[in-house]
């Protein structure tokens, strides 16, 4: 919708209540055989209007869930190839990640989860910057000032905290920031999720919450965690507007993120956006999803690929040809190249890193536990010398 509240409430005679509530259908604009849907142009509901993304934006989230794609894959072998730690792959969720960074501003915020990366790398992020966490390394990879986005958060939800604290700052220094904060669906059942979306709501800020529902939190169904009709609903609680999109339709998801975007942006205060996709590996590879999931479950959605259905949509449209996809590929293997040549230089490691970047001034523990562990290395050292200039006599001797 491109109005506020009060306009609506005026020019279509609804109450408050209906503009929260999300449309009784989820907003869908393509197919999964990548077909335009009739409604998608007429709108669906009076307030619920979505204008299709222009074809510049449509080929350019194309290039993005195609990249997205082989960084997936290629991140998965890197893991089974030990150079990488643990990476929990969005395959099959590249249309929220993609349409999570392009609804956004320059001057823009996100707040990514760990599961996020492919978002993270559309926004600009160096790939093996945006690796870094999942090698094992002690910091986050990159500086979340330089492209507006915050750390991939492990810890469920408190990324929308720090996503509200961010809003809050922005609009008391009268900026024009929207703020998008990313969630799975099992981060709707901690405490967080309430406390980020109530003081967002009371203190009007421009946040737009995104919430990916893939169906499990690990191994938890949704059917466990909420009995809500749907977590778009959760929002008229907080006073919010909230909506419901296919997450495998980047069309949809698009017209829907840029309007939620939008309205933030012109002080609508925060909205609630679900996105119904499906995470089509593991959680992680320390993850066994056959335990919990069928593969018929998993084959439903792999036949609701976001990759093949834009695809389909763009070359029908005459988007898409042939030079545009070779170039589209060659630039997503180029990516993975980066990745695999990035991640394999060894990483110097300097234990006193543990102690340098916790305080901007080491408190008197910290510079206890720093001295402890220079003399504990110190004293190795000094042992490890020794017992080589040993090794060494003994031989000359010889």
């Amino acid at each position: 919708m491109t109005i506020s509240a009060d306009e609506a409430v005026k020019k279509f005679g609804i109450t408050v209540e209906d503009y929260l509530l999300p449309a009784r259908h989820m907003i869908q604009m393509v197919d999964p055989d990548g077909r335009l849907r009739a409604e998608a142009e007429q709108g669906t509901e009076p307030g619920h209007e979505y204008p299709l993304p222009g074809d510049d934006e449509l080929l350019d989230a194309y290039e993005q869930l195609v990249v997205g794609r082989r960084v997936n894959d290629q991140n998965s072998a890197l893991v089974r190839q030990g150079r990488m730690a643990v990476y929990p792959s969005s395959h099959g969720q590249e249309a929220c990640q993609v349409a999570a960074a392009l609804c956004l501003s320059e001057g823009d915020w996100m707040f990514p989860t760990y599961r996020d990366a492919v978002a993270v790398m559309a926004r600009g992020v160096d790939p093996v910057q945006a690796m870094t966490i999942f090698r094992g390394d002690w910091h986050g990879g990159y500086n979340p000032a330089d492209h507006k986005v915050g750390i991939q958060c492990t810890p469920l939800t408190t990324q929308l905290l720090h996503a509200v604290g961010v809003a809050h700052a922005a609009k008391l220094r009268g900026e024009d920031t929207v703020v998008l904060a990313m969630c799975g669906d099992g981060a709707t059942s901690e405490g967080d999720f309430h406390e980020a979306l109530n003081f967002a709501a009371v203190f009007h800020l421009p946040v737009v919450f995104f919430v990916q529902n893939n169906k499990y939190a690990i191994s938890v169904p949704l059917a466990h965690q909420s009995v809500a009709p749907s977590l778009a609903h959760k929002a008229v609680g907080y006073g919010m507007a909230g909506e419901r999109v296919d997450g495998n339709d980047v069309v949809a998801l698009l017209a829907v993120l840029d309007r939620a975007v939008k309205l933030a942006r012109e002080g609508s205060g925060p909205l609630l956006v679900e996105a119904h996709t499906y995470r089509m590996q593991a959680h992680t590879n320390a993850d066994d999803a056959t335990r919990y999931r069928a593969d018929s479950e998993v084959a439903e959605w792999v036949a609701k690929d976001p990759v093949s259905r834009m695809a389909a949509y763009l070359r029908d449209r005459g988007i898409l040809n042939g030079e545009e996809e070779a170039r589209i590929a060659v630039r997503a293997e180029d990516v993975a190249t980066q990745l695999r040549e990035g991640l394999s230089e060894d990483v110097p490691v300097d234990p006193q890193d543990l102690f340098r970047h916790v305080f901007s001034s080491p408190t008197p523990q910290l510079a206890e536990q720093s001295a402890m562990l220079a003399d504990e290395l110190a004293r190795e050292a000094a042992a490890h010398a020794a017992s080589a200039q040993s090794a060494t006599s003994e031989e000359a001797a010889k």
